[in-house]
């Protein structure tokens, strides 16, 4: 087995140096507990934090006040770090216990370990910095902070915007109960709204002279029950009603819209059942004698992973060996399982090949090839992986088994075990860019296997130009707008720190 080199035993020392600071964000990320596009003071935490540390950072990205990027150094490779830090509604939950308690009612609450995730890369981040600092290689390193994973599609108006271009590998993880390197591709997903406009009426005194949108959108809805049969099977088609045009039965409703979510492993799958749809919604419009308008809100592209740098970064986890658990952790892990039911954990497992895996804790590395070729979720770092070599990795930060998205993923998002998953993932992700500083043959290797992954289809973003950030709900950015100068790429849209 590998082990460990001495500029990437030297980074890993590093990490204990900002250890604290970044457990006390993480925490405070979690007490946040803020949702796409709306994390105002999750991101100016962390804004403040890089600034205190020296960090250009340059925020307001792709038209997102909640996007920033930080960056420290001068030449060589742009190695960067994609952090997250947004949560999920209806799952405030207070930390550390083992029964249902919201913090708040209906309050929101970190399901998948988001606010984890930036601790991580925030924590790699300056230990990376201080590492070239110190040593006089040359490179850049970037944190980059990436608003509304969550359904919003964030990291895909980023890439649109060109925010990635010129960084030569993307870092990135997720918390998890399972070691393993992500070499899974991920479903491709698009969201489309369609709204039906017809002609109200009285529905008994007048209804020949109404044009029912309702009827368009139960129209719709049947015609797509029957178009399911004559998808590829392992595409889906979700739907959601928005607006049913009022609650009075007497009326006939001007007004109605459906929202429809599709997902398959491949983008132009994706893209041919959304043609497909349209034909049923426009066809649904002429039943009714309404009229249809369609808008596709927000899509990601499916994941691709690089195996030159996925490579690199297994061999550095097996080096580093796993996290560092006790008998204090594997009792609270074991009290967590006991409020997660059998179906529910062997689920969670067995989406990454794991449902074989037994006891509180992951304390080995799942071998590279076990685990299938597809995750059954959607990611907008899929677009990422589309522009700029991508390697992620899985580290164990709750109870094996423990499903995401839930309240008892919350309660352990602030735990000692969560905090050492954390940690053990920054340096996971710390030696591995200071490999890759020394390391252009690595690089370069990345760079062409990530053109012959385009050599079939180069990227297009799957949301339109048109298509802007859904930000006008979330908090106002009063801060002033401008064109960066210098160091980044023209077509960021930001302001600099």
């Amino acid at each position: 087995m590998l082990k460990l080199n001495e500029a990437e035993r030297d980074v890993v020392a590093r990490i204990e140096h900002h250890r604290a600071l970044c457990t006390q964000v993480s925490d405070r990320l979690w007490d946040l507990a803020e949702t796409a596009y709306s994390e105002q003071a999750s991101a100016d935490l962390q804004i403040r934090e890089l600034t205190r540390e020296g960090f250009r950072v340059t925020h307001g990205l792709a038209g997102i006040p909640t996007a920033f990027v930080a960056e420290w150094g001068g030449g060589g490779p742009v190695i960067g770090l994609l952090g997250e830090y947004d949560a999920l509604p209806q799952l405030s939950q207070v930390a550390g216990v083992t029964t249902r308690a919201p913090v708040v009612n209906s309050g929101n609450g970190h399901g998948c370990g988001h606010n984890l995730l930036g601790g991580a890369a925030l924590l790699a981040a300056l230990a990376v910095r201080d590492h070239l600092r110190d040593t006089g290689v040359a490179g850049r390193i970037r944190y980059y902070g990436c608003p509304a994973e969550e359904g919003g599609a964030g990291k895909t108006f980023m890439t649109r915007a060109g925010v990635f271009d010129d960084v030569d590998a993307a870092l990135t993880w997720h918390p998890s109960s399972i070691y393993a390197i992500d070499a899974m591709s991920t479903l491709a997903t698009l969201h489309a709204r369609f709204a039906f406009s017809g002609r109200a009426a009285h529905a008994a005194a007048a209804p020949h002279l109404g044009r029912s949108a309702l009827d368009a959108v139960a129209l719709m809805n049947v015609a797509a029950n029957y178009l399911r049969e004559h998808i590829p099977s392992d595409a889906r088609l979700h739907y959601a009603i928005h607006d049913t045009g009022g609650r009075a039965p007497n009326v006939v409703q001007a007004h109605a819209e459906v929202v429809y979510q599709i997902r398959a492993p491949e983008l132009e799958v994706v893209q041919s059942i959304h043609a497909r749809l349209l034909r049923i919604a426009e066809g649904a419009a002429m039943m009714s004698e309404t009229a249809m308008h369609v808008r596709v809100e927000k899509a990601m592209s499916n994941m691709r992973p690089n195996p030159a740098i996925s490579e690199l970064m297994y061999v550095r986890m097996q080096a580093l060996g796993p996290v560092p658990f006790d008998d204090h952790d594997r009792a609270f892990a074991h009290r967590m399982q006991q409020a997660i039911s059998k179906e529910e954990a062997r689920a969670s497992l067995a989406i990454f090949g794991a449902a074989h895996l037994k006891g509180e804790l992951h304390d080995a590395i799942l071998p590279q090839g076990r685990m299938p070729p597809v995750l059954p979720a959607s990611t907008d770092v899929g677009d990422v992986s589309w522009v700029v070599p991508t390697a992620r990795c899985l580290v164990p930060c709750f109870a094996l088994g423990t499903p995401f998205h839930s309240w008892q993923l919350v309660a352990q998002g602030k735990s000692s075990l969560a905090h050492k998953g954390m940690t053990h993932t920054a340096k996971v992700l710390a030696v591995t860019a200071a490999a890759l500083y020394r390391d252009p043959t690595t690089l370069a290797a990345a760079k062409r296997a990530l053109q012959a992954q385009s050599a079939d289809a180069a990227y297009r973003c799957p949301i339109p130009s048109d298509v802007e950030p859904p930000v006008a709900v979330a908090t106002v950015d009063a801060r002033p707008r401008g064109t960066l100068l210098g160091g980044f790429p023209s077509q960021y849209a930001g302001v600099q720190s």
